[in-house]
């Protein structure tokens, strides 16, 4: 199956999506360094965006407007079997809520693993939607993020759900 991407304006910079025309594969935010890109990096072709894309970016616009706060437009998470078990985690992270590396590993059956859980999740293939940015160090305070401009971004999507952190 052929995927496509598109490049949307948000309120955190342009995002890319990609989709395989039956979910959204790739979600990246632009950073400093301008334009993603994301999609010609995982095989899509720029085109008229397919439905699933619509989807996403209509979501998406109503998650920057306050309006959404679950995504139902659906992605294709594809990695290894502990990312997998990690991106489902955040996925059960409820809107204006965050949790720990920790929190996080010992969800996923193993407390000791916090730090391959950060490399699970910064490896996200769909930030955003599968919300990497709710998760904090142990005592509430910011850590990095690798979408869009680092940390900047991540404030931002925190203070859109209203996330105390420190």
């Amino acid at each position: 199956m052929t995927s496509t991407f598109a490049t949307i304006d948000s309120p955190i910079g342009r995002i890319e999506l990609t989709s395989d025309g039956e979910a959204i594969t790739f979600l990246s935010i632009e950073g400093v360094e301008g334009s993603p890109h994301g999609g010609l990096q995982h095989g899509g072709r720029p085109g008229v965006p397919d439905k699933v894309i619509k989807q996403a970016t209509k979501e998406l616009g109503e998650y920057f407007a306050g309006k959404r706060k679950d995504f139902d437009v659906p992605v294709k998470l594809v990695g290894t079997p502990f990312q997998q078990a990690i991106w489902h985690e955040l996925l059960a992270i409820p809107y204006g809520g965050h949790a720990s590396y920790g929190d996080l590993a010992a969800r996923a059956g193993n407390p000791k693993a916090a730090r391959a859980v950060g490399g699970a999740v910064g490896a996200n293939p769909v930030p955003i939607i599968v919300p990497c940015h709710r998760i904090l160090a142990g005592n509430s305070k910011l850590t990095g993020y690798s979408g869009g401009s680092g940390v900047s971004t991540k404030i931002q999507l925190l203070d859109i759900e209203g996330i105390t952190y420190r």
